[in-house]
């Protein structure tokens, strides 16, 4: 959901595939990093990876696109994400554990 006066807005995701044992939240972390966004990735039980990133919607947008590849070695078969509000209290992006 985009945040009118801001032009920011933040997504939750679900990745799966190949996606746990192949570096992805440490790429992923990096990358939305280096986007400049907030928010957090982690494992789940189910084997798939979830995301919850915010920040400049052109930033917000990259990340997704990087997403449906991932890094090196993964194999992402599908991404579904949903629009979701500005959360401040993340003001940097972690891996969750």
């Amino acid at each position: 959901m985009e945040h009118k006066k801001s032009g920011a807005c933040a997504f939750f995701a679900v990745v799966s595939g190949t996606v746990q044992g192949v570096g992805f939240r440490y790429s992923a972390f990096t990358e939305a990093r280096r986007q400049g966004l907030c928010g957090w990735v982690r494992n789940t039980s189910d084997g798939t990876v979830e995301v919850f990133a915010q920040g400049p919607k052109e930033k917000t947008e990259a990340f997704l696109r990087w997403l449906r590849h991932g890094p090196p070695g993964a194999r992402v078969e599908s991404l579904h994400h949903e629009a979701r509000n500005i959360d401040r209290r993340y003001s940097s992006f972690t891996i969750d554990y």
